[in-house]
């Protein structure tokens, strides 16, 4: 992903209060949405740039030159899903909690389905770094683990207030070697991190029951990291449901890389009997035809997981074009229209 654009080569391991409304005069408050219907496999992107692009004057077209909203242009290529990161207090506000509910309420209103990641960070979280939020830089591990439950609550019942329920969220981003740093370093301490991966699923459990809660890293074709996480996690009783991956292939090696990742998936549910799911994949906007050949493979593979268990495959910002804040692994040409790599979405 963007981020790790930042960090050269990633090594092995660096390879509020709930906003429930209360009843009203009139009667009890209204139930919340209903849990949502999943509805097969999970084809889509992280869109979380969207608003902000928007907001810059960035349009998207269709293949004919039509312009289209940025959304529903994902949708009519095929995708149904929409990943939405989260920060706590980013400068700018951008994937604060107002911004990502009304980037959620608009995918609902397209009938698409929810990914929520929380990065419990004021800014990007990923293997090179995971940084507290500044509010939380002084708290003790208790006040961390409480400012933890609180941030996620929050924002996912201000999701449930405006009728979006979520299928799947992330708790933490790219967790190489842990979160919110050093407390909940992996490497360091492994029983911290999954104490913090607890607070997460028993505050998204709390609001969303029916949510799988995902661990997610990055470098999906890497099995000797992935065992080493998960069973830390495992002998540690940390919980979740499901486990996520990126995946960032070159043209070069997209073959290779693919392949090690099937193989490390059907480890994953063989191992630890969890679900899988591709959350991050992107290749070069100027290589379409690797980048639809990689996808279409990745796709298959991950329908192919043993007993039904390959969940989806999400790709990271394929609208960011023409150079958007430097990142280049998008699907988008320059003038703002998809490339044929994400007709292997369709």
């Amino acid at each position: 992903m963007f981020r790790t654009l930042f960090l050269g080569t990633i090594l092995f391991l660096g390879s509020g209060l709930s906003c429930k409304k209360s009843a009203g005069r009139n009667g009890p408050e209204p139930p919340g949405p209903e849990p949502p219907v999943t509805t097969g496999f999970a084809k889509g992107a992280d869109v979380s740039w969207i608003t902000q692009m928007e907001a810059e004057g960035r349009k998207f077209y269709n293949s004919a030159g039509v312009q289209t909203e940025g959304m529903q242009l994902l949708k009519s290529l095929g995708m149904n899903t929409v990943r939405l990161r989260v920060w706590v207090n980013p400068a700018g506000g951008w994937n604060n909690q107002a911004d990502v509910v009304a980037k959620a309420v608009r995918a609902k209103n397209l009938g698409m389905r929810v990914m929520i990641d929380f990065h419990y960070s004021d800014n990007w979280a990923d293997p090179g770094k995971q940084t507290k939020p500044v509010a939380w830089a002084s708290l003790d591990f208790a006040g961390l683990k409480t400012a933890l439950s609180d941030h996620t609550k929050s924002v996912l019942s201000a999701l449930k207030n405006n009728g979006v329920a979520p299928e799947w969220v992330a708790v933490g981003n790219e967790t190489n070697d842990g979160m919110l740093w050093p407390d909940g370093k992996a490497s360091t301490n492994m029983s911290s991190f999954a104490q913090l991966v607890n607070t997460g699923y028993d505050a998204v459990k709390e609001i969303f029951p029916s949510a799988k809660v995902i661990v997610h890293i990055s470098n999906g074709y890497n099995n000797s990291l992935f065992r080493w996480m998960f069973d830390g996690l495992k002998n540690n009783n940390a919980k979740y449901d499901v486990i996520g991956m990126s995946l960032y292939p070159s043209p070069a090696d997209w073959s290779t890389l693919a392949t090690q990742c099937q193989a490390n998936m059907n480890d994953m549910v063989s191992r630890y009997n969890k679900e899988v799911m591709v959350c991050e994949v992107g290749m070069s906007w100027d290589q379409p035809n690797a980048s639809k050949a990689f996808l279409a493979d990745i796709i298959a593979k991950v329908r192919s997981v043993a007993d039904n268990k390959g969940l989806g495959v999400l790709y990271w910002e394929p609208e960011a074009y023409n150079n958007w804040q430097g990142y280049t692994l998008g699907a988008f040409d320059n003038s703002g229209k998809p490339t044929i790599a994400l007709d292997a979405f369709n």
